[in-house]
C-alpha cells in the first residue's frame, strides 16, 4: 500500500520466537521498496475474535473520501476462522503508527456449507458497476478450491453471492487468494477496480495442498460476477505458477505512484526449526 509518500507492509510474525506461533502484523514502510523502516507492531491477538493469530489480510482506498479498509482473517478461541475489519487511527500520519479495530467484529462468519477453519484471506475489494464493492475469500467444499464472494458498501455489512467467483475440482482449499485487472496490450499496472476493452483478469490461489502459487488469466464479467479461465487447461491449480520453488501466500497491490502492480511474496526456505531458532528469524519477503 501506498500513503502520503510510504510505501508500506504488513506481515505476519512471532514477536517472541523464530517459529511459528503467536501471529501479530509486523509493519515497516519505505521510500524505495528496497531501504525499510522497521514500525511498531500494527496488529496484535488481543480479542476473541483473533486470540488466536490476526491471519492474511488485505487493505483498500475509497477513492472519494481517501479512508483505508484493513479487512483481515482472525482465528478464535476454538480456531474458527472469521474475518475482521481495521483501520488507521489518524489519515493524516504518513507512517500509520496506529490501527483501531471496529467494534462490529467480526464483520463475517464462515457461511453455511464451508467449514469454520476454511474460511479465510480477505482480498484487496474492487468496485462493481453497481456501485457496491467486491471482496473474495478463499475455501474449499471437500476437494473442490472456490472463491468466495461478497458485497457491501460500508465494509460492515455483507452480502454472500449465491455462486462462486470461480471454482476447480480437486485443488483443495484456496488461501490467500488474489484477483487483479491487467493490460492485454502495455506495461503499466491497473487499479484492481478496472475494467472494460483490452483487460483480462488474473486470478491467483495458493494452494494449501501443494503448499505452491498457482495462477491463470480469464475474463471476468463485472455484471454476473463470474470469472472464466481463458485455458480451461491451464486453469487455477492445474496450470501456472508464479515460482516453481519455495513461493507461496503472494499479495499483489497497485502501486497509483507509478502506475504498476507489485507483487509481494513469502520464501520459507529449508532451514530446520532448530537452526530458525539459533539465528533469530526464518522466512524472506520478496519483491517483483
Amino acid at each position: 500500500m501506498y500513503h502520503k509518500g510510504w510505501y508500506h507492509i504488513f506481515y505476519q510474525y512471532n514477536p517472541y520466537s523464530a517459529v511459528w506461533g503467536n501471529i501479530t502484523w509486523g509493519h515497516a514502510v519505505s521510500r524505495d521498496l528496497i531501504h525499510w523502516l522497521i514500525l511498531p507492531l500494527a496488529l496484535i491477538p488481543d480479542n476473541w475474535y483473533d486470540i488466536n493469530g490476526v491471519w492474511t489480510g488485505s487493505a483498500t482506498r475509497h477513492p472519494e473520501d481517501g479512508n483505508i479498509y484493513m479487512l483481515y482473517t482472525g482465528s478464535t478461541g476454538n480456531l474458527t476462522q472469521v474475518q475482521n475489519l481495521a483501520h488507521p487511527a489518524d489519515l493524516a500520519d504518513p507512517l500509520l503508527l496506529r490501527w483501531v479495530k471496529s467494534p462490529a467484529n467480526p464483520i463475517l462468519l464462515p457461511p453455511p456449507g464451508i467449514g469454520p477453519k476454511d474460511f479465510r484471506d480477505p482480498t484487496t475489494a474492487w468496485l462493481g458497476p453497481d456501485g457496491l464493492w467486491r471482496v473474495a475469500i478463499g475455501s474449499r467444499v471437500e476437494k473442490l478450491g472456490l472463491t468466495l464472494v461478497y458485497k457491501t458498501d460500508d465494509f460492515v455489512s455483507y452480502e454472500l453471492l449465491d455462486h462462486y467467483l470461480h471454482s476447480v475440482p480437486g485443488t483443495g482449499m484456496w488461501e490467500c487468494v488474489d484477483f487483479y485487472p491487467v493490460l492485454v496490450n502495455g506495461t503499466k499496472g491497473l487499479d484492481t477496480s478496472a475494467v472494460g476493452e483490452g483487460i483480462k483478469h488474473v486470478l491467483k490461489a495458493s494452494l494449501d495442498d501443494t503448499k505452491l502459487d498457482h495462477f491463470a488469466v480469464g475474463t471476468y464479467d463485472p455484471v454476473k460476477d463470474l470469472w472464466t479461465p481463458d485455458d480451461p487447461e491451464s486453469d487455477v491449480g492445474i496450470g501456472l505458477k508464479y515460482d516453481y520453488g519455495r513461493y507461496y501466500a503472494s499479495k499483489t497491490f497497485y502501486d497509483e505512484e507509478k502506475q504498476r502492480r507489485i507483487l509481494w511474496g513469502w520464501i520459507n526456505e529449508t532451514d530446520t526449526e532448530f537452526d530458525d531458532l539459533k539465528k533469530g528469524w526464518a522466512s524472506l519477503q520478496v519483491i517483483l
